[in-house]
């Protein structure tokens, strides 16, 4: 193994939520008078925090959001994470070669705890990520593509940052990994591979992820 610890995103490479919060995200921003088709989610949003949201549809329209827009949206998202989510397919067999192995892994998403709680419950997938090793852009004052995420989770592990690989499947993400110092593998699975440019190697199913990583 080439790398002392393994760092996943969780939206859309270990859950497959980001179709589900990307067709909510976009209905959402569309009710409160901001159009977005979900093509345009996709492009300006997925891997972004909340607080990106909020800048971007300020910066754009000089108009806020409401307060309670990231409690209702989260309320939409988690309702529909009940009825719809499931693991990305394949990543449960990355994870236990990972734990057969005895290689660390943890996950760092722009998501927040909560969310990335209710997303692993649903899932099954919170038997392999314990409190040790989730992290979510609250723990940091910046979120992606600022590097701090992926800095926060490798001190927290106890891994140098040239040590560490990301698996992310957004620019954004790609761009933060990228910052950090680390190698980073993007997931074309929804995010054109032009997209991703700035990734060290590029996949397109988990299963080819664990070839990667050896």
């Amino acid at each position: 193994m080439r790398y002392d610890l393994v760092i996943f995103d969780n939206d859309g490479v270990l859950v497959d939520s980001e179709p589900i919060s990307n067709r909510l995200l976009a209905a959402y921003l569309t009710e409160l008078g901001h159009p977005t088709s979900y093509e345009d989610s996709i492009r300006d949003y997925m891997g972004s925090a909340m607080h990106r949201i909020h800048d971007l549809i300020h910066e754009r329209t000089g108009r806020r959001l409401p307060s309670d827009f990231d409690d209702v949206f989260h309320t939409r998202v988690f309702a529909a994470f009940e009825r719809e989510l499931k693991p990305v397919p394949g990543v449960v067999d990355v994870l236990e070669k990972l734990a057969a192995d005895g290689v660390p892994y943890c996950v760092a998403s722009s998501g927040s705890h909560e969310r990335i709680r209710v997303g692993h419950r649903t899932t099954g997938l919170d038997r392999w990520f314990d409190e040790e090793r989730v992290f979510s852009s609250q723990d940091v004052g910046r979120g992606k593509p600022a590097p701090d995420l992926f800095l926060y989770a490798a001190e927290r592990m106890a891994v140098a940052p040239e040590k560490c690989v990301v698996v992310e499947d957004s620019p954004l993400g790609v761009q933060a990994a990228v910052a950090a110092g680390m190698d980073v593998y993007g997931f074309t699975a929804m995010t054109p591979a032009e997209r991703l440019a700035g990734a060290t190697q590029l996949f397109a199913a988990p299963r080819e992820l664990a070839d990667l990583l050896v």
